[in-house]
């Protein structure tokens, strides 16, 4: 039964279309965004338009920017040689927010799962590759995530990068701040214990 008259369902069906947002969440910004005023719905929906319009991918490292060339990759303070592939422009986000990375990124756009399809063809690895045959790149940085599929691209990436005859290195991953030894995972504690560091 519809409680909602047809804009509004229409409006909560969009917003429940986005990734981690169910119908309850989706209505209350739906009721949110009803009761903002006009100049700000309209400022809202303009942004998104323009966001969608503008934002193109970066012609060297694939991560989201205004201009043909990013931010991060058009800075000549940054380490050109070091490149960290990254699955996604949100972890290019989290590790930029460190503060401690000086070098510049490749951003894959997902990482290989032949369950859902998406094969090394459908990421930016061949691109990766034909950066790292015209620049004098000295190390590559795999950071995907420590999932199975991350983990296969890994592999795949460090076959490829290790043939161009370049250093290619994977992140360390372990422990999280805070957490019980006996509820982490064998494959977690195992890469903890690889990517130890002397005291």
């Amino acid at each position: 039964m519809n409680y909602y008259s047809d804009s509004i369902n229409t409006l909560i069906q969009e917003l429940s279309g986005l990734p981690g947002i169910g119908p309850k969440s989706a209505g209350r910004l739906a009721f949110h965004i009803l009761e903002m005023p006009e100049d700000r719905v309209k400022s809202l929906s303009e942004s998104i338009l323009t966001a969608r319009q503008k934002i193109r991918l970066c012609r060297e490292c694939f991560n989201l920017s205004d201009e043909e060339v990013c931010t991060v990759c058009g800075n000549p303070k940054r380490n050109h040689k070091l490149i960290m592939v990254v699955e996604e422009p949100a972890d290019l986000v989290a590790y930029e927010k460190t503060g401690q990375y000086d070098g510049v990124y490749h951003v894959l756009h997902g990482a290989v799962n032949p369950m859902i399809g998406v094969q090394p063809e459908n990421l930016k690895l061949k691109e990766l590759l034909q950066r790292l045959a015209r620049e004098d790149v000295e190390e590559v940085i795999v950071a995907t995530n420590s999932t199975v599929e991350g983990e296969a691209t890994a592999l795949l990436i460090s076959k490829y990068v290790k043939q161009a005859g370049i250093r290619v290195t994977r992140i360390a991953s372990g422990v999280p701040v805070g957490g019980a030894l006996e509820y982490v995972d064998e494959m977690t504690l195992y890469r903890a214990l690889e990517g130890r560091i002397d005291l």
